[in-house]
C-alpha cells in the first residue's frame, strides 16, 4: 500500500473533527477509527511541500471507478460544509477518507456490494495549497 501525504494542518484539523464528531455522536466507532487508521500511516507534511497533484481537505477531485467507469467530481470538505447538492461531500464519508492523500492516477482498492474495484484519481481539479489558499 502507497503511503499517503497529508498536510500538517489537514492532520490537525481531522483529528479535530473527529474528536468533535465523537462528542456530539456524529461519527461511528468502525468510521473514525477507519480514518484515524488512515492518518496514522499517512506522511505529515507542511503545507508548502505538498505536491500540487494529492488531494488535500478542501480539493474539488475528479475521480473514476474502475469496474463501471463512473466518473465523478466533488470538493472533500469537513463535515459542518458538506452539502452533496452542490458537490460538497464530508471527510468522513468512506469514499473522501479513502481519497485524502493519494495523488492523480493512483488506484484505491474499493468495496462494492458486487465485490471490489478500484478509485482512480484521473485529475484534482483545485487543490488549495496549488492555489496559494493554505489557511482553508
Amino acid at each position: 500500500m502507497k503511503q499517503i501525504l497529508i498536510t500538517k494542518n489537514d492532520f490537525t484539523r481531522i483529528h479535530k473533527s473527529i474528536s468533535d464528531a465523537k462528542q456530539n455522536n456524529s461519527i461511528t466507532k468502525p468510521e473514525a477509527e477507519k480514518l484515524l487508521t488512515e492518518l496514522q500511516s499517512a506522511k505529515v507534511v507542511k503545507s508548502e511541500e505538498i505536491p500540487s497533484d494529492v488531494v488535500t481537505m478542501n480539493s474539488i477531485v475528479k475521480f473514476h471507478f474502475q469496474n463501471n467507469q463512473k466518473q465523478m467530481q466533488f470538493q472533500i470538505v469537513y463535515p459542518h460544509h458538506a452539502d452533496f447538492k452542490n458537490g460538497k461531500v464530508s471527510i468522513f464519508s468512506p469514499v473522501a477518507a479513502a481519497l485524502i492523500g493519494y495523488g492523480v492516477n493512483d488506484e484505491i482498492d474499493w468495496i462494492v456490494p458486487s465485490g471490489s474495484t478500484k478509485i482512480i484519481i484521473d485529475e484534482i481539479v483545485y487543490q488549495p495549497e496549488a492555489a496559494g489558499d493554505m489557511d482553508l
